[in-house]
């Protein structure tokens, strides 16, 4: 038999249950568009996420030669970890809270355009604190001295200078590509020229290195 009974709002129960079930799924439908509209990316979880990129690349391309040179794979560790600490300070914010890395947060719900410099040197030092002016051009030459040392040790046809100032540039602008991605960020030309100087940087003390070596 149906339930015809009436609770103290003059509401029959069954109508009652309903309402507060559908109250209920709005409620779980609220709290689940919260969940989705903020999403928190974790350093561990985005290193995680380009470690599994980088083995899925490193295996096509195994089974696209199909072998594995053990001593090449050990070489470009070097490069991974050289992207590894990319990620770090390019995706994550540079000062740390209790000595934790903050998160990549992304509020979907708050989703503004990101900031496009193209013009040189124009807002290099725009900043109310000269310290964080400093720390940025420091910090973003300081990331590309690796590449600069990296690129002719893993590739020799990249052993000139004005082919490690192109790859270092292409990595920068590759970079500054997928900031575009995510909302507010700031895609600045003076990050490249910058990035591109630090790699110049790097190869001429692998030049140096090497003529140390041919002198010893």
């Amino acid at each position: 038999m149906m339930d015809l009974s009436v609770d103290m709002v003059g509401l029959p129960r069954n109508q009652l249950h309903r309402g507060k079930a559908c109250g209920k799924m709005i409620s779980i439908n609220r709290d689940l568009s919260e969940v989705w509209s903020l999403i928190e990316v974790s350093l561990l979880t985005g290193e995680l996420i380009f470690t599994v990129l980088w083995l899925l690349i490193r295996g096509m391309i195994w089974i696209q030669q199909k072998k594995i040179v053990w001593k090449r794979e050990a070489f470009l560790l070097l490069m991974y970890i050289n992207l590894a600490v990319l990620i770090r300070f390019v995706f994550y914010p540079f000062f740390t809270v209790n000595g934790q890395v903050q998160p990549l947060i992304i509020n979907m719900k708050n989703i503004q355009p990101p900031r496009i410099n193209l013009i040189p040197l124009v807002n290099i030092l725009d900043y109310d604190i000269k310290r964080e002016a400093a720390i940025n051009i420091i910090g973003n030459i300081s990331m590309f001295i690796p590449t600069g040392i990296i690129m002719p040790i893993l590739y020799k046809r990249l052993d000139c200078l004005w082919k490690v100032l192109f790859a270092g540039a292409g990595l920068s602008f590759v970079i500054e590509m997928i900031q575009l991605l995510f909302p507010g960020s700031v895609t600045d030309i003076d990050d490249l020229i910058l990035n591109t100087a630090g790699a110049a940087i790097g190869y001429g003390i692998y030049k140096l290195v090497c003529c140390f070596r041919g002198k010893a």
